[in-house]
């Protein structure tokens, strides 16, 4: 569970940052290279690398370098990471707003009766 949690932690960290989540914005249309990338972001070429290593260090994303050119790729299967993490948020907070429901139901029901 640890682990699980350390992940989670890593891959929030990375979508934390605007610029970061322009990059797998852009990635969900699939595969760039990391000049086309960069040249939609108003930042310097190594500040550019550092936020591309934020999202490949946290799994979000994979590089591949073909002869010069060095292409991104969104690692599609790490966003089960997110997607279970928000599935099990969303069935807590249904269960507290049906019972919330339901006390309100009860609470109107019995000062109708009364």
């Amino acid at each position: 569970m640890a682990k699980y949690l350390e992940s989670l932690d890593v891959v929030f960290a990375a979508l934390s940052d605007p610029s970061r989540r322009a990059v797998v914005q852009r990635l969900g249309a699939g595969p760039v290279s990391v000049g086309e990338l960069a040249r939609d972001l108003p930042m310097t070429l190594p500040s550019f690398m550092k936020h591309l290593r934020v999202l490949e260090d946290s799994g979000l994303i994979r590089t591949v370098k073909t002869g010069r050119v060095r292409q991104c790729t969104l690692e599609r299967d790490r966003f089960v990471l997110i997607d279970g993490w928000l599935a099990a948020q969303r069935r807590i907070w249904e269960d507290r707003t049906d019972r919330l429901e339901q006390f309100l139901l009860e609470t109107t029901e019995s000062t109708d009766e009364s």
